[in-house]
């Protein structure tokens, strides 16, 4: 008699892995990004749970000014009289949305000038190039002063400007990745098949080379909270939200009375672009196989 067929587990291969479980073991293989992982959760956690863990609203005025820290206000109150351990915790959302909004854009930018640029060459990679060439020399920081004095200091505005002038790093670093890869066999034969130049890039050119931009993205995440920061600091930010840049800005003349103000606030900026730069550091030591 033959035996009854029974279903049998077969044996996981390395393609059917559960995929949290593979970022959960490059995330662990490196000390810098399993840290900045773990501060990125803790802000993002704050940000999301702002309402709930807020002690009163972040813009309610108080009858106590300048109250250090106490059982009553945690992080004490600023010159009006808010709490300013609400204010931070709210100021996280500004923060985070600033350095990933002005990162994507740029990192779309700079991606998509980057791979024309390489895959190209002649006429368009120089022009490309020249391009890129004036927005790296260019004084980033005070053009998006000169931007802001002139256009306004909305929130959206500030996000934009911050993306607009931030692609260049990244279209050098996909430039040079498009250089190689369009030397490969398999975009060679792409191109002998006749499939358009286009979706070269989008389909194999870009997928293929956007690592490295991945790493520098993260990156550009804390040049853009502190470019914000910096902007709210000198009294260029959006008046109408709360961020750090803001409440380290109205405390900056109260550093002998009302120190907590300034430096909780301060604290907070220098934890995130921490974080950010060591996502960013560890995710280039996991990428490129030179520095593994």
């Amino acid at each position: 008699m033959s035996q009854p067929i029974t279903e049998q587990a077969l044996p996981q291969t390395p393609k059917e892995k559960n995929v949290l479980q593979r970022i959960y073991t490059i995330i662990n293989q490196n000390n810098q990004l399993k840290i900045g992982s773990i501060l990125l959760l803790f802000l993002v956690l704050i940000g999301v749970f702002a309402p709930l863990l807020a002690l009163y609203s972040p813009t309610a005025l108080g009858d106590g000014l300048l109250v250090p820290p106490s059982a009553e206000h945690w992080l004490g109150t600023d010159k009006l009289g808010r709490d300013l351990y609400s204010m931070i915790l709210y100021g996280t959302r500004t923060s985070l949305m600033v350095g990933f909004v002005s990162a994507i854009i740029s990192g779309i930018i700079g991606t998509i000038i980057g791979a024309y640029a390489g895959f190209y060459g002649g006429k368009v990679e120089r022009l490309l190039t020249e391009i890129n060439n004036i927005f790296l020399m260019m004084p980033t920081f005070f053009l998006i002063l000169l931007v802001a004095a002139l256009f306004g200091n909305s929130l959206i505005i500030v996000m934009v400007i911050i993306g607009l002038t931030g692609w260049a790093s990244n279209a050098r670093l996909m430039r040079a990745q498009a250089l190689s890869i369009r030397e490969r066999t398999f975009i060679k034969s792409s191109i002998a098949i006749g499939e358009k130049k286009s979706f070269i890039i989008f389909k194999h050119i870009i997928p293929n080379g956007i690592f490295p931009i991945i790493a520098s993205t993260t990156m550009n995440i804390s040049g853009a909270i502190l470019i914000e920061s910096s902007l709210s600091f000198i009294g260029l930010g959006d008046p109408n939200i709360i961020s750090w840049g803001q409440i380290v800005f109205d405390g900056r003349s109260y550093m002998t009375s009302g120190w907590w103000v300034s430096t909780f606030s301060g604290f907070m900026i220098v934890i995130t672009v921490l974080s950010f730069y060591l996502i960013g550091d560890g995710l280039n030591k996991v990428i490129n196989p030179k520095l593994k």
